[in-house]
């Protein structure tokens, strides 16, 4: 793709932009996209290699770069571990793999699926020029740790505030609360985080995990159950004594699964 006319855009504030892919039409489709959908972007230059990527990145010191998780002579992770400093934002393009794309969500990392939806990129664009550099460093190390971990073990879950970014062990959430359109996630040592995520969200990452949505607004992790109380409805209680409600329509639900659970 020719990016002269891209050369042409003076402005500071713009993200000097780069796509690294090793598809051709693909480079050349996220090109057209962002200048249709993305007018904060100048695109300054393409690869479709490790060595390509890290040559232009050397070179041009993009604010943002596009990166393909598979090139033809390494991966997107082999091309960040050589760079010296990550002082860009990253937003990942991959094909769809169901736990791959698992591990994105709990790291709170963006991605783009293949082929590349408009609207999604913009978004994408916009939420990596409101991330703080250190936050994306953050979460581009759980990512890396998710995906070398087999799914069923313990995996790293990023949880971001207005003030922080925690980097957390799933394991240690005992459960999520709904708060309308924030959840508050309840930590094994009595912490308490809330995240402008919707408990939909956590039910949909967390729901194969060991979690289970017993109530509108609760999902409790499994780990940490102490007992089924029947009276009063039914409450689970949990290894910190907390009591959780379990709504009328899910106790004969969560009895099959206990069953399950005892096999």
């Amino acid at each position: 793709m020719n990016f002269t006319k891209f050369e042409e855009v003076n402005n500071e504030n713009m993200l000097r932009t780069l796509i690294i892919d090793d598809e051709t039409p693909v480079r050349e489709a996220i090109g057209k996209l962002l200048v249709m959908h993305c007018p904060q972007v100048k695109i300054v230059g393409e690869a479709g290699s490790v060595e390509g990527g890290l040559k232009l990145i050397a070179n041009l010191r993009p604010n943002l770069v596009l990166l393909d998780i598979s090139l033809g002579d390494g991966s997107g992770f082999d091309l960040l571990r050589q760079v010296e400093t990550i002082d860009f934002k990253v937003i990942f393009i991959t094909a769809y793999e169901k736990y791959a794309v698992q591990a994105f969500k709990f790291a709170a990392v963006d991605f783009l699926l293949k082929p590349i939806n408009p609207e999604e990129l913009a978004y994408a664009v916009k939420c990596a020029e409101m991330l703080v550099q250190e936050h994306f460093n953050t979460q581009l190390q759980a990512l890396e740790e998710n995906l070398r971990t087999d799914i069923r073990q313990k995996k790293k879950v990023v949880l971001r505030t207005l003030e922080n970014i925690f980097l957390v062990d799933m394991h240690d959430i005992t459960y999520c609360e709904s708060d309308g359109c924030y959840t508050t996630i309840h930590m094994v040592d009595g912490e308490h985080i809330m995240v402008s995520r919707t408990l939909h969200e956590f039910d949909l990452m967390l729901s194969e995990q060991g979690f289970y949505r017993v109530h509108k607004s609760y999902l409790i992790n499994l780990l940490h159950i102490k007992r089924f109380e029947k009276q009063d409805g039914g409450n689970i209680i949990l290894n910190d004594n907390h009591k959780v409600p379990v709504a009328s329509r899910k106790r004969e639900e969560l009895m099959s699964l206990f069953d399950k659970l005892a096999e």
